[in-house]
């Protein structure tokens, strides 16, 4: 019921934005445009909570890394700027990269597998990490790292928008809402980074009077969070 309303509250967003656009098209003006983007922001928000969007990805990540709040927000940014900008770039110019079949629209396979194969590398990389290092230090622009291939899916809604103003000349309203979308997946996924260090610092300010459990707390919790990315990874690429 919650999923259904979700779906429903998207697709009357996504309609008037197309009612607006054909309007601008038609000479409407910018000011009723402009007025109503807004809600660019409210549909990136829940449109980022149905499932996907690389969500548990960066929980999995932020939960086994030593990231702090800023730089968790960081990483989601940068999932969100390149999840939405991916869709941009890919309507603009690489348009034969999307699958049009009735069951994949809006999808771009060569992009996913790549996205889920850097993926791949990072959580085998964190669980020999945690393995065979006896300490871990993060580089600070790691996340960000891991931000921008788990972003590489582009947002099919977002392409489906800069599609129809591209088709009505008026590209500059797709754009525009491409970036109201990012603002508001951006919160969405902000959300999730910091429940996922909230929690795990949590768990380590009940650990802290034992360093050594909590050492062997922060190394297992990367060394899971390497592994099922790593697993993931592996599935979605043999299943693709």
């Amino acid at each position: 019921m919650f999923w259904q309303a979700i779906i429903e509250y998207q697709r009357e967003i996504y309609l008037a934005f197309a009612g607006q656009i054909k309007a601008f098209a038609a000479g409407g003006g910018w000011l009723p445009f402009l007025g109503f983007l807004p809600m660019g922001v409210a549909f990136g928000a829940v449109h980022a909570m149905t499932p996907g969007h690389s969500k548990s990805v960066l929980a999995t990540y932020l939960a086994g890394s030593s990231a702090r709040a800023h730089r968790a927000l960081l990483v989601s940014m940068a999932l969100s700027f390149t999840h939405v900008g991916m869709a941009v770039v890919i309507a603009l110019l690489a348009l034969p990269l999307v699958s049009y079949s009735f069951a994949d629209a809006g999808s771009a396979p060569l992009l996913e597998v790549l996205s889920r194969g850097l993926l791949g590398v990072i959580g085998g990389w964190m669980l020999w990490r945690a393995l065979f290092r006896p300490a871990h230090i993060h580089s600070h622009g790691e996340g960000v790292i891991v931000g921008f291939m788990a972003g590489l899916v582009p947002c099919p809604l977002t392409l489906f928008v800069m599609t129809f103003a591209m088709i009505h000349q008026v590209v500059v309203t797709g754009i525009l809402f491409a970036v109201t979308m990012m603002l508001g997946v951006g919160l969405t996924l902000s959300a999730v980074a910091l429940l996922a260090v909230f929690f795990r610092e949590r768990l380590a300010h009940l650990l802290k009077t034992r360093p050594r459990l909590l050492a062997a707390v922060s190394k297992s919790a990367e060394a899971t969070a390497g592994a099922i990315l790593l697993t993931v990874a592996i599935h979605e690429l043999v299943t693709a």
